[in-house]
């Protein structure tokens, strides 16, 4: 299993709370590419409520990440 940005970003707009089979459901609905169904299912736990992508792929990139000044524009 491996994450991308780009990969990843399929995902950052999915009904969370999700659990596995509906964030599987969800990115086949959407479009996404066969990568990210196929790491959706290498998830081992069946069960498991995820909250956001983050708990998912703990590398993506929050809004903190980016050097952005908002106050600037």
């Amino acid at each position: 299993m491996y994450w991308t940005l780009e990969l990843a970003s399929y995902l950052s707009d999915a009904p969370w709370p999700a659990k596995k089979d509906e964030l599987i459901d969800y990115a086949i609905r959407t479009g996404a590419p066969l990568e990210v169904v196929e790491n959706l299912q290498d998830i081992e736990d069946d069960e498991e409520n995820f909250d956001s992508i983050l708990e998912i792929w703990p590398d993506y990139p929050s809004q903190e990440d980016y050097l952005w000044n908002e106050d600037e524009y």
